[in-house]
């Protein structure tokens, strides 16, 4: 048994280099936005994106501006699109439920799951116009009922993109800012003079929206820690080489540094991948892409067992993971660790990405070994309140709990307890002490 790396890209100095270099520029930014506020908004949009407008937040007008400008068709699929993720999100929270029990007579307890206030929603566009990242965090957002939504998204080329701003809009968002990079997120978390501050930050991006992201974490929330896209595909001899080599480079288009995964236990799928791929190269418009993040960030695993297959797998813990095998329940069952799994030779990850139903803001960098992606739950709070409404009850738990402070030390806390004992219970407990045992 072993497993053979057929293909490699950069080493991990190489990456942990680049991770490095990247923090040091989104730390840079973020420092000049925390200090100059508005201003410096403004000279990174115009350094980073040749943008420059009177207000980066668009107003009602400009909004209906873009969408005019759209054909029927463009507003239905964007509309069915957002169908699709709306009926999925809502499904979700119906199964989110407040409770309340009563485990001791006059002891309530119970949960709420309360949106969190204002949300922050990165909408990248750099190099894609990505109109489905719309639905994903602004619409599902709106699903939770967060009150205060707010959309960034970058100009494309120094322009607005009327299908993004238009799925932001349909989404439900409250204010729209034309911000990209690092500096929007910066802009969310701490707030300028025009934009007041968020209480979470979610939405893809790239390396450094990623970046900026895990830098603010703390003082506010984020979703989770969604970089560069990645994809895998587990594969066997079920399937064909053209179809392993389209939907890994159809992920890799993202950009330079999108890894791209095949995990086979067939050496004649392996190298007939390769082949395809080279082939495919040199037709696909988005070879500069897609190939220079092959070139660097691909690779090919060569397993003999379908459990090592399963190991590399959980291991990488890649965003998406495309299974293709004669077992893809087997492996429904068996994964622990991913962004999302797509199922079936009929599946794909582009379905995912754009209009299936399922949010594609998904972790990476072995993020799904810890957390899933981004769904209606993480707008909403679970908060738990507690209730005793009983003089017999306040006693019962009391004593307990007096005694439980005691043996930790924590006098003052038993104090709280024998407080109430002395109250509703008639108790006469000499300060400092605990009630004695029964």
């Amino acid at each position: 048994m072993s497993i053979e790396l057929l293909k490699d890209g950069i080493s991990e100095a190489q990456k942990s280099q680049n991770d490095k270099t990247t923090r040091e520029i989104v730390s840079g930014i973020l420092n000049d936005i925390n200090d100059k506020g508005d201003k410096a908004v403004r000279e990174y949009s115009k350094k980073l994106d040749n943008y420059s407008p009177p207000s980066f937040r668009l107003s009602k007008m400009e909004i209906k501006s873009c969408v005019d400008q759209l054909s029927d068709q463009v507003i239905h699929d964007i509309k069915f699109a957002q169908t699709q993720v709306r009926e999925f999100a809502q499904a979700q929270k119906n199964a989110l439920q407040d409770i309340e029990v009563e485990p001791i007579p006059g002891v309530i307890l119970g949960h709420k799951n309360i949106p969190v206030q204002s949300v922050g929603c990165y909408v990248p566009g750099g190099k894609y116009p990505m109109v489905a990242s719309a639905h994903m965090s602004v619409l599902t957002a709106s699903v939770a009922g967060v009150p205060r939504i707010v959309a960034s998204t970058p100009p494309y080329e120094g322009r607005l993109i009327p299908a993004v701003i238009a799925a932001i809009h349909f989404g439900g968002a409250h204010e729209i800012y034309i911000v990209g990079g690092a500096q929007a997120i910066g802009m969310l978390a701490f707030g300028t003079e025009s934009v007041s501050p968020v209480d979470m930050v979610v939405g893809p991006g790239n390396a450094f929206v990623a970046e900026a992201k895990r830098q603010v974490f703390g003082p506010i929330g984020i979703d989770l820690f969604a970089g560069p896209t990645e994809t895998m595909i587990i594969a066997d001899e079920t399937v064909d080489a053209e179809v392993c080599a389209t939907d890994l480079l159809g992920q890799a288009e993202h950009g330079i540094n999108s890894p791209a995964v095949l995990v086979t236990n067939s050496r004649n799928l392996a190298e007939g991948t390769l082949k395809e791929i080279d082939r495919i190269l040199d037709i696909l418009p988005t070879a500069n892409l897609a190939g220079q993040s092959w070139q660097n960030y691909g690779q090919v695993f060569l397993c003999d067992t379908y459990e090592e297959m399963l190991q590399v797998a959980n291991e990488l813990a890649s965003e998406h993971v495309q299974v293709m095998t004669d077992r893809d329940d087997w492996f429904l069952e068996k994964m622990t660790s991913y962004g999302a799994l797509f199922l079936g030779p009929r599946t794909n990850v582009a379905n995912g990405d754009k209009v299936i139903g399922t949010n594609h803001t998904l972790p990476t960098k072995g993020a799904g070994k810890y957390t899933g992606g981004l769904w209606v739950g993480k707008f909403l709070k679970t908060h738990s309140y507690q209730k005793i409404v009983s003089d017999e009850a306040a006693t019962f738990v009391g004593e307990y709990c007096s005694r439980l402070c005691h043996l930790e030390g924590f006098v003052g806390h038993a104090e709280q307890a024998n407080l109430r004992l002395r109250r509703y219970g008639g108790l006469n407990i000499p300060y400092g002490k605990p009630p004695s045992v029964v």
